[in-house]
This record gives structure tokens, C-alpha cells and sequence, in this order.
């Protein structure tokens, strides 16, 4: 029972100390004391989708302007996962929490920034193993409680380009990095996240077939988060996110905005 009792009162105590942090980097925020990243891709006709099943193109249509109506409106549609977007946990696992069934808490973290760009170059179907993980807490010290761990690939270079975003072989397969089944458990098992997050289309690299990150990620009851923006720019630690998903009930996800803080 005093095993339990420590337990319990260190658990509170940093909760604490997480809640303390995070009002003092929101005062700066409201004093202009802080830098803020948007890690958010606006919508557009032209972004990235995914090229399999009845998946489409984000679609704007203007139906009431300032001029004819004295009011500008729009409406549009958008399949959940396009653009920068959540993946709920319902995602790819029955019986877990929709994205407006995620509670807040669970939307902010602090940024961990893990940085294959140079393994990418040389492979783009490379993923992030266990490895890179232990490498990275050795130069940065152990992942922090509740993180999200966001995967920098560079891949965003390739953005405002749908086909080498895409990255399409002649056999209708997708070359892009991402994360491996390895390090997915590892991050679940091992390390107390919140999420995980990468800069291309999929959690999973482009030429897998079995999404085994997302079912992985999904029925521990996390999220995943892609097509983020900006990563280039967070260091590898230091960085509070704030992640604000469409609420659609009962939604597999949607889109979302991603705002990283940092103190300046």
C-alpha cells in the first residue's frame, strides 16, 4: 500500500508541475512573449489526398458573395483525412474513442521532434526504428511523459507537388517513409505518449499494406497525426503543442489545427 501511495503522489505531483508549466508558456503566449509555429497546412483543392478507394479532393464553393448578397459564405467537403488531420483512435480499431470523444488533456504535450531527413535522402521508404529512438534520448534525454512524438522526414518539400508527395511507382505503390511496427511498440509500451505525428501522408510508410503502426497507435487508444507542416522548424525538444481537431461525432477524424509554443 506505500508503494501505491508513493506512486500515486508522484503522479499527482507532476501533473502539478505539467499544469504550472503549461499556464506559464500560456501567459507568455497572451504577454507576446512566446514564438508560435503553425504546423497547420491551410485547405485547398490542390492538396494531397489519398489516391485509394472513394477518397477525393477538398472541394470550396462560394454560395452567398458581398456583393449579390451583402454576405460572403461558403460551403465545402472534404473526406476526414486530408490535409493535416487527426486519426482518431477509431481509426483502425473497433471500441475505441472517436475524435470527439478525445478529451482535451489528451490534445496537449509537450513536442518531441525526432529527425530522419538524412536516412530519408537516402531511402525513401526508411522508418524510424527503436534505434533512432535510443539515439535521440541519448542526446536528449528520456522521452517526457505524455509527449507527442512527431517523425521529421523532410518530406514536406513535397507538398505543393500531389505527385511526388505521393511518390507513385509504376505499380500503383507509394514510396514514403514512416514510422516501424518496432518503434510503435516501443513508443506505446515503453513510453507514456500521448500520440504520434509525421510530415507525409501515413503513420505507416507509403508501400505497407497492413498498416500495422495504425492498428498499433489506434488500440492503445492513441491518435496519429499527418501531413503536418513545419516541422523543420521545432527543435527536438522544448516545444508545447496544442492540437485542435474538427469535433464530428461519432468521426474516424478530421481535420486539425496544430499550434507548437515555444518561449522566445
Amino acid at each position: 500500500m506505500k508503494t501505491i501511495h508513493r506512486i500515486f503522489i508522484a503522479c499527482f505531483a507532476l501533473s502539478c508541475v505539467e499544469s504550472i508549466i503549461f499556464a506559464g508558456i500560456l501567459e507568455n503566449v497572451m504577454e507576446g512573449n512566446a514564438y508560435i509555429i503553425d504546423l497547420t497546412y491551410p485547405l485547398n483543392g490542390k492538396n494531397a489526398h489519398w489516391p485509394v478507394g472513394a477518397y477525393e479532393p477538398f472541394k470550396y464553393e462560394v454560395i452567398a458573395s458581398l456583393k449579390k448578397d451583402k454576405v460572403f459564405s461558403g460551403k465545402y467537403s472534404t473526406p476526414e483525412h486530408l490535409g493535416t488531420h487527426i486519426d482518431a483512435p477509431n481509426h483502425f480499431e473497433p471500441n475505441q474513442p472517436s475524435v470527439d470523444q478525445i478529451p482535451f488533456e489528451q490534445l496537449v504535450g509537450p513536442a518531441v521532434v525526432m529527425n530522419i531527413l538524412e536516412k530519408v535522402n537516402n531511402d525513401p521508404d526508411y522508418t524510424l526504428s527503436v534505434a533512432d529512438i535510443l539515439t535521440w534520448e541519448k542526446n536528449n534525454g528520456v522521452i517526457p511523459h505524455g509527449a507527442i512524438v512527431l517523425l521529421y522526414t523532410g518530406w514536406g518539400k513535397r507538398w505543393n507537388n500531389n505527385e511526388k508527395y505521393k511518390n507513385m511507382d509504376n505499380c500503383s505503390r507509394m514510396h514514403f517513409p514512416g514510422y516501424s511496427k518496432e518503434s510503435a511498440l516501443f513508443l506505446i509500451n515503453e513510453r507514456t505518449i500521448k500520440g504520434i505525428g509525421i510530415d507525409t501522408l501515413s503513420g505507416d510508410r507509403g508501400m505497407c499494406s497492413d498498416f500495422q503502426v495504425h492498428h498499433i497507435i489506434n488500440g492503445a487508444g492513441k491518435y496519429i497525426l499527418e501531413n503536418i507542416a513545419n516541422l523543420d522548424k521545432l527543435p527536438p525538444k522544448g516545444a508545447t503543442l496544442i492540437l485542435a481537431p474538427i469535433k464530428i461525432e461519432g468521426g474516424s477524424g478530421g481535420q486539425c489545427r496544430i499550434w507548437a509554443l515555444l518561449p522566445e
